[in-house]
């Protein structure tokens, strides 16, 4: 435990001074305040800041943590010189990424919003977006950590990373709708709800929109998730399988981890 809080106090101050972290949250913090300010105050703009929050939040996250793993291999290497647990320094690492992340992503989005006043009257729905933003990082800073430390080569590394974000933010739903409509006379249900647990960022999605009741933003993933399920149930769903996003490739990336030669 001692190994991972100085792991963790040593990244939390290393990242803080970070300009993609200062940038990260101050880019939210100005797309936040224009989409409440301009846009016609929280509740109009909550769906157009959920679109953004699953597009960037994943981004954002793989590539600060590949970034990290690839140019801080000096610092991981001078760490194993020394008589420590590679377990106790993974939890260190990867808390002291995701910590980072969060917070940013949560003073960026949640501030212009309190001072908007929309957490007051949209509580719930600005909950729901913090949650997902939240879990979307960790997940990604899951997903970053395995692929950087599989892939020795920094260019490969980074490349799989984007294109990891490229097909679960942006070609998968389409995929899904190429499926739906060519088996469109075959009860679908089912390999849907399957679909959706492949996709954390459609989790996310449907996470937030099923808050603010706009259905028309879900694609067709969502719409049969929110039929199935619905209200709390939902939600709970939604959360469990971000959950196991989180851990499953965080635990593929701690055993590689324990067993790299660095």
């Amino acid at each position: 435990m001692r190994t991972v809080y100085k792991v963790l106090t040593h990244q939390l101050r290393d990242l803080s001074r970070s300009r993609a972290i200062g940038g990260y949250a101050a880019c939210l913090l100005l797309a936040t305040w224009g989409l409440v300010h301009f846009g016609g105050g929280t509740e109009r703009a909550l769906p157009s800041l959920a679109t953004l929050v699953v597009l960037i939040v994943p981004l954002v996250s793989l590539l600060v943590t590949t970034s990290f793993v690839y140019h801080g291999g000096d610092f991981i290497e001078l760490l194993l010189s020394h008589p420590i647990g590679r377990r106790p320094l993974f939890a260190g690492i990867y808390t002291g990424l995701t910590l980072p992340l969060a917070g940013a992503f949560l003073l960026g989005v949640l501030l212009p919003i309190t001072v908007g006043g929309g957490l007051a009257s949209h509580g719930r729905e600005v909950a729901l977006l913090a949650l997902a933003g939240t879990l979307l990082t960790t997940v990604f800073t899951s997903l970053g950590l395995l692929v950087s430390l599989r892939v020795v080569e920094p260019a490969r590394g980074m490349g799989l990373a984007l294109l990891i974000w490229l097909v679960l933010a942006v070609l998968y739903d389409g995929a899904v709708l190429l499926a739906a409509y060519r088996w469109a006379s075959h009860p679908l249900e089912t390999p849907m709800l399957v679909a959706m647990a492949f996709n954390p960022v459609d989790l996310a999605r449907v996470l937030v929109i099923m808050a603010l009741d706009a259905s028309a933003m879900m694609g067709y993933t969502g719409a049969v998730f929110q039929d199935f399920f619905g209200g709390a149930t939902g939600v709970a769903t939604a959360v469990t399988c971000l959950t196991l996003w989180t851990a499953v490739p965080a635990l593929l990336a701690l055993h590689t981890f324990r067993r790299k030669d660095f």
